[in-house]
């Protein structure tokens, strides 16, 4: 039905005075709902046990000052100064369960307690969460993600050091280590490293752990682990083979392999897409007393390629090509082997999401405990925040791929905030108890009132 322009518009003649009121106002009335989910999930008794036989805790408690941190990470802070624009939130502040909002200093000089006993805790919470959520969704398959990114600092933040950023190699930085699982999109750890360390710097303990840890959860459960060329060294194949996994690494065109003699020569290739083709053979590696199965890709590329020693390689009569080699102990298909090295992508859709959504680059502190601290419970934000998607019913069904990304479809933390966060409310007490009333349209409140029922069941 066509509405008439009387009905739809208006007229705004001169602006609006401003004026000041104390009443309870939130700007985050969906806080409620995450608030909920953590208590009916369990997860705010877990940050209880994290730092119960804590000694000489600070005032507010240092499980108080988690859910300060992951309140200001979900309404958008990226700063602990940011801290200082809520203390007038009533529904903020019963979150975090505290009636004054601690200064930036205090909170820093917080993280900067967090030694590494209690980071270990709460990376273990991390892998909990992350868990609970394959749990959730019916995942039958484990797929592991490793993979390092960087983080700019100021010159005084502690083991901060020049390093391997592409575009500002001179500017001192972190380089975290990051796991990832797949099937939930959620961290499974973040080890902070200074920023001169290369990309495989204590791969192979990790690795070793999180495969140790995803056994002893998930029993017989197939396990994949794929990374990029950074880590295809002698140490982390040894670890892969004998951990009896399935794995699949970018191996480097290095000149003792002598493979690009056998790559040039080869004629017969195996469609793939439309634009790459592949084949497999067996490559012995010499140096490290190994054979792995090889799976080569040329993937058809237009005008000069960015790498263009791959010219100096290859000379084909019917266009240009890159070049790439996977070492895998998979026995499927090229395909399956292509699709699922390219769900490595979503490992940088994790990290993109955790810097610009949340604050996983923001350097809040010159402490490396307090950075350190900061970046993992970045991580844990992230995977509450997808566990609570789930629990709320807020996915949305997803084909499972051979690429081997999440099996649900999850809102980012920009959608969040704008769908289901950001939402105007007033505290009341009608009759001495208190409720919170959420100005919203129709559909909003009918999505609300679901999400509410899902998390009480």
């Amino acid at each position: 039905m066509r509405q008439s322009q009387r009905s739809i518009r208006t007229s705004v003649k001169s602006s609006l005075s401003i004026a000041f009121t104390d009443e309870p106002l939130t700007a985050y009335g969906g806080l409620v709902l995450f608030e909920r989910f953590l208590r009916e999930s369990g997860w705010l008794r877990r940050f209880r046990q994290v730092f119960a036989d804590r000694e000489f805790d600070n005032d507010y408690g240092s499980w108080r000052m988690t859910l300060l941190v992951i309140g200001l990470l979900i309404v958008g802070g990226t700063r602990v100064a940011h801290l200082a624009h809520l203390g007038c939130d009533p529904l903020f502040l019963r979150f975090a369960q505290v009636q004054m909002l601690p200064t930036a200093r205090t909170l820093s000089r917080w993280l900067a307690t967090l030694t590494e006993a209690f980071r270990d805790r709460l990376q273990e919470l991390m892998r909990d969460v992350a868990y609970a959520t394959w749990s959730r969704i019916g995942a039958r398959r484990i797929t592991l993600d490793v993979d390092g990114t960087v983080i700019r600092t100021g010159e005084l933040a502690e083991g901060a050091e020049r390093g391997f950023h592409p575009h500002h190699p001179k500017d001192p930085s972190y380089y975290p280590l990051t796991a990832q699982l797949a099937q939930t999109g959620q961290l499974l750890g973040v080890w902070n490293r200074s920023g001169k360390n290369h990309d495989s710097a204590g791969a192979v303990g990790r690795l070793a752990e999180l495969i140790e840890d995803a056994r002893a959860r998930a029993g017989s459960v197939p396990i994949e682990v794929r990374m990029d060329a950074a880590f295809c060294q002698r140490p982390v194949l040894e670890l892969l083979a004998s951990s009896g996994v399935e794995y699949a690494l970018r191996l480097p065109m290095w000149d003792w392999l002598h493979v690009r003699e056998r790559i040039s020569a080869r004629k017969q290739w195996k469609k793939i897409t439309k634009s790459v083709d592949g084949f497999s053979m067996q490559v012995r590696i010499p140096k490290w007393e190994r054979s792995e199965r090889v799976v080569v890709f040329r993937k058809r590329i237009s005008g000069k390629p960015a790498r263009k020693f791959q010219l100096d390689l290859f000379q084909p009569d019917d266009g240009y090509f890159e070049y790439s080699m996977v070492a895998t102990n998979k026995t499927v298909d090229e395909r399956s082997v292509w699709h699922f090295m390219a769900g490595r992508g979503a490992h940088e859709h994790t990290i993109g999401e955790l810097k610009s959504g949340l604050a996983f680059a923001s350097v809040v502190a010159q402490d490396w405990d307090a950075n350190s601290a900061w970046q993992i419970l970045n991580g844990l934000t992230h995977n509450l925040l997808h566990d609570f998607q789930v629990a709320a019913g807020i996915t949305t069904p997803k084909k499972n791929s051979r690429k081997r990304t999440t099996r649900v479809r999850f809102r980012s933390i920009r959608s969040l905030r704008f769908e289901w966060i950001g939402l105007p409310a007033r505290l009341v007490r009608p009759q001495g108890r208190s409720e919170l009333r959420i100005a919203a349209p129709s559909h909003v409140r009918q999505r609300i009132v679901e999400a509410h029922r899902r998390l009480a069941a």
